[in-house]
């Protein structure tokens, strides 16, 4: 399917509550405006089910479901140069994943991601929040593109990461729940 169906066809039906987390782990509300909960959207006729869709013009994330529906999810993606568009499948997923400045990271910014160079553990201060799922492509393998949680809600609805796609960490451990390792995902290409 082409990004401009995809994003024509894509209207809302509803809203989706959120899922408790799990029984010992808390997160905090991140009291979001209406727009940015997770809803219910009808997408084009015979579109692929159970795969990821970014649209970073409208700073979302759908996971298709068989009913020509998807869930859209609010995100924040990769600032312009480092939003990398393509297609792209779930080689891991982890949850409270441990994080590491990327090369290119340490490079932009020694001063910011310097102190983090040998790793941080999971938790809500890290950076990729409650959930990841890792982006791979044949013949590349990880390609250090992840869609993950954050705990910064001001992040959502803008081009702020180093690449990555992130929902709010009750979204991402909501979508982490569905999707299952080698679903497909598209990244369209941005408009900025």
């Amino acid at each position: 399917m082409n990004r401009r169906k995809f994003l024509l066809a894509a209207g809302a039906v509803g809203t989706l509550a959120s899922q408790p987390v799990s029984a010992h782990v808390v997160l905090p509300k991140y009291d979001l405006p209406p727009e940015y909960l997770p809803q219910v959207v009808s997408i084009p006729e015979g579109s692929a089910p159970y795969e990821i869709h970014v649209v970073p013009s409208q700073f979302a994330l759908f996971w298709t479901q068989p009913d020509n529906t998807a869930i859209r999810y609010a995100v924040g993606i990769g600032r312009p140069g480092l939003y990398e568009a393509g297609e792209f499948y779930v080689g891991a997923k982890k949850e409270w994943p441990s994080w590491t400045p990327t090369p290119g990271m340490l490079r932009r910014e020694p001063k910011k991601y310097g102190p983090f160079r040998n790793g941080m553990p999971g938790g809500l201060s890290n950076p990729l929040g409650a959930r990841a799922l890792y982006l791979f492509q044949p013949g590349r393998g990880d390609t250090f593109l992840r869609v993950h949680g954050t705990n910064d809600p001001s992040t959502i609805g803008s081009a702020v990461s180093n690449g990555c796609a992130r929902l709010v960490n009750d979204q991402i451990v909501q979508l982490y729940d569905m999707v299952p390792l080698d679903t497909r995902v598209i990244l369209y290409p941005a408009t900025f």
